[in-house]
């Protein structure tokens, strides 16, 4: 069960574990007796089947490329039991959380990829969407308050690699 799983998804040692905990559960099997979960996710992760890190990357890219925060990022690999110090190490620079921000502007129409200039209620509400997604306020600012779609590209243009979320 544990080989189709991972041959199937990719996944992380903790949502591996769980998943073999919960089809045994619905099979019937309980307390004396429970097989050696950790052992056999060690070795799958030892063969290289499971890998947290290379799991860690896929999964943060994705989520970048959708729109996504680096806020958002980070819950989603914690629950997938993501160490700290793994999702510390994939964390989004300032260029592709910046990049991140125009994604979803572009995508759900925010700022100046709208039909027209947003009124009051609705800038709130594109600014609220964007700090749900895990941006913070200042660039959910920035970018629904954008003159233009050159000006917001430029904007996320200027984040750069080298320093950290904004």
């Amino acid at each position: 069960m544990a080989l189709a799983y991972v041959a199937r998804f990719a996944t992380s040692r903790a949502k591996l574990d769980g998943y073999l905990r919960r089809k045994l559960r619905e099979r019937g099997w309980a307390g004396e007796g429970e097989p050696q979960l950790e052992a056999l996710v060690e070795r799958l992760a030892a063969a290289g089947y499971v890998d947290d890190a290379a799991f860690a990357r896929a999964k943060a890219g994705s989520l970048l490329r959708r729109g996504y925060g680096q806020r958002r990022v980070s819950q989603a690999l914690g629950a997938a039991g993501i160490t700290g110090e793994l999702r510390d190490a994939v964390r989004p620079g300032r260029g592709a959380a910046r990049q991140a921000a125009l994604a979803m502007a572009r995508k759900r129409g925010f700022g100046p990829f709208g039909a027209a200039v947003p009124e009051r209620a609705l800038r709130e509400k594109q600014i609220a969407a964007m700090l749900r997604a895990g941006h913070p306020l200042d660039s959910a600012r920035e970018l629904v308050d954008a003159a233009s779609p050159e000006a917001a590209e430029q904007w996320a243009a200027q984040g750069g690699e080298d320093g950290e979320c904004d």
